[in-house]
């Protein structure tokens, strides 16, 4: 028996990980080492206990007979969700203070700016586009932005827009007064985004490696820590979709780990980790 194999609640050997991190990679393009096989046992765990088998090879078998009732609760638990209220604030910055200003000259005939949010996990990256978008746009501007994940658990939480008081710590007084309404009774130590920003904000389902249904273009792209789950090939389809799918000289940002070089050449760097369309 392997240190992987050890005794657990549930038997979890390395070919049940296989079978699981497969499946999870045809579907879902995501490369999956061999690190993460304790995070997959702590994650899919839950749903061995609460299915009412006694090991993996039982899920697994369970998983193959029957897909429609149980894949979605599958890739939910082993979608990796880390977000915060202006993570990575410099790409806010610069989305206030270069992005913005441009784009009210460039889009001035037709007051409308589209933004797209991929893997918007539980809401807390799309919210912050919009607070700086509306804190610095007139009002009579027409401003939609797409958040979508993988994940439809993470969704619907980002949809509801409401998070306990420590998740929102990092944000200004103003901004909390302004954006934000606390709860009372009940809901005492929760706080709720207002209708202002959800407004805005279309939260959908997507696959990234699959079929993308919007056909517009989009003034600037989010898609922060998210590449660095693909192989090489898959990194370059997505730089290549994203940039086809980006208005002329709009912008892209990734993750503070990530890199789109020697992978585009139609997006160049900018700012730190951020790019632009180059044509």
């Amino acid at each position: 028996m392997t240190i992987q194999e050890r005794e657990r609640e549930f038997k979890f050997t390395f070919d049940d990980f296989n079978f699981l991190r497969k499946l999870s990679n045809e579907y879902s393009g995501i490369q999956v080492p061999d690190e993460r096989f304790d995070m997959f046992y702590s994650r899919l765990s839950k749903r061995v206990r609460r299915l009412g088998f006694t090991n993996f090879k039982e899920y697994c078998q369970y998983l193959k007979d029957n897909p429609e009732l149980e894949f979605t609760d599958f890739i939910n638990a082993i979608t990796t969700n880390l977000t915060a209220f202006f993570r990575e604030n410099h790409h806010f910055e610069y989305l206030r203070d270069h992005v913005i200003p441009e784009l009210l000259i460039r889009n001035s005939y037709t007051r409308r700016i589209r933004v797209w949010s991929a893997g918007c996990s539980t809401g807390e990256e799309p919210y912050s586009i919009a607070m700086t978008l509306l804190e610095n746009i007139p009002a009579n501007w027409d401003i939609k932005i797409l958040a979508t994940d993988l994940d439809t658990a993470v969704l619907k939480s980002a949809s509801e827009g409401i998070y306990t008081e420590e998740r929102v710590a990092g944000i200004s007084d103003d901004r909390l007064k302004h954006w934000f309404m606390r709860g009372k009774s009940t809901q005492s130590g929760q706080v709720r985004v207002s209708p202002q920003l959800q407004n805005i904000i279309c939260f959908k389902q997507l696959n990234l490696i699959q079929e993308w249904p919007m056909k517009g273009q989009f003034d600037f792209i989010f898609c922060r820590n998210v590449l660095i789950y693909f192989d090489r090939e898959t990194k370059i389809m997505l730089a290549k979709r994203y940039a086809h799918i980006l208005a002329e000289r709009s912008w892209l940002f990734i993750g503070h780990s990530e890199s789109l070089n020697q992978l585009s050449t139609e997006l160049e760097l900018v700012a730190c980790t951020s790019y632009r369309k180059n044509k």
